[in-house]
């Protein structure tokens, strides 16, 4: 597992992504999605972890029985933000034999909340700018596994006024129709799929796609989106 450095203090990195990014590359195809279900702030629960197996199996993996990468083609990076994104993805990597790439955001007890808020949105922002300008996903796949609420939340936008604090934002998701303002507390089986055309940095097409499994995860949560499980 690879570890990011802050690339910029985080005003700067703020100021910098309050503005139009000018593209040094850009994906293909972005898929965005959750972590499993967890039992505290460190730990996925037994669900989770099974839902972490499948998603490896069944969508995400090498030889994944139902991929949802173009035509099984090999992501680029596979993103990750804390611990319960890093257990997640765990098996998807292994599949594939490769590390993840985490913009660890770790829970720590002395923390404020303010100062985890903080830690979020630096991580956040960075690895936005990654995605957008780094030259090993120019044309590729990224998969990001995250905290729900950094990929979308009408609440943290409107509480942070003058920054861009969500993938929503930073990744200028609310262009396209369709693409929910929060992602449900709640929902832990959905992908969002975005896909990018010739290099514009702008995202062309979104699409979101429900989790369902048969035989041996068939009892895996497969609620519809902003239903309980």
């Amino acid at each position: 597992m690879s570890s990011r450095c802050p690339l910029f203090p985080l005003w700067a990195l703020t100021l910098l992504t309050a503005l139009p990014l000018t593209a040094q590359a850009v994906p293909a195809e972005i898929i965005l999605l959750r972590h499993g279900e967890k039992i505290n702030p460190f730990q996925l629960s037994k669900i989770g972890e099974e839902r972490a197996h499948a998603l490896a199996q069944v969508y995400l993996g090498k030889d994944a029985s139902h991929s949802i990468l173009p035509k099984g083609e090999k992501p680029a990076v596979l993103m990750t933000v804390t611990l319960h994104t890093i257990e997640t993805m765990t098996p998807t990597a292994l599949s594939w034999g490769m590390p993840e790439t985490a913009y660890t955001a770790v829970p720590e007890y002395f923390q404020t909340e303010k100062q985890k808020k903080a830690q979020e949105t630096q991580r956040t922002q960075e690895a936005a700018y990654a995605i957008l300008h780094d030259p090993e996903y120019d044309g590729k796949v990224v998969i990001v596994m995250w905290e729900h609420a950094r990929i979308a939340s009408q609440k943290l936008e409107e509480h942070s006024p003058g920054q861009q604090v969500t993938f929503r934002q930073l990744l200028h998701l609310g262009t396209l129709p369709g693409v929910p303002k929060t992602w449900p507390k709640h929902t832990f089986d959905y992908f969002w799929i975005v896909k990018y055309h010739g290099g514009n940095p702008d995202p062309a097409a979104f699409q979101m796609i429900r989790q369902t499994y048969t035989g041996k995860y068939a009892n895996l949560p497969q609620n519809d989106w902003g239903k309980p499980e």
